[in-house]
């Protein structure tokens, strides 16, 4: 069955870095866009970046623009997000996913198999 493992959260201040990594299984996973969501608490999970089977594609949500950086690995089944600069704001809990197609999606309903989530705080 598909698996996504994401790791590399943790607590960091302002103005820091973490990557985060989700390691995918199960799956034909060269063949399928992946995407990184945040949801903090009480709020809705939101896009945070995506891509697409070949790397060749991206999108950033305004808000990460600059500072996030997302890329994979189709040798490895990984998908990375690099998270520079880091805000408080930025403080949620963060997930990947694929959409089982070679096309990413800005909406949350286009993919179909989630990870567990990584907790990233950011403190000021």
């Amino acid at each position: 069955q598909v698996q996504l493992v994401e790791s590399g959260g943790g607590l960091v201040q302002a103005g820091g870095s973490l990557r985060l990594s989700c390691a995918a299984s199960g799956l034909t996973f060269g063949s399928f866009a992946m995407g990184w969501f945040r949801q903090a608490p009480g709020k809705e999970r939101d896009i945070v970046a995506a891509i697409n089977w070949s790397g060749g594609s991206t999108y950033y949500a305004d808000s990460v623009k600059g500072r996030f950086t997302i890329s994979r690995d189709n040798v490895k089944n990984t998908v990375y997000l690099q998270m520079n600069s880091l805000k408080p704001e930025d403080t949620a809990v963060y997930y990947c996913a694929t959409t089982l197609t070679s096309y990413f999606t800005r909406e949350t309903l286009g993919y179909r198999y989630w990870g567990q989530g990584t907790q990233v705080t950011v403190s000021s």
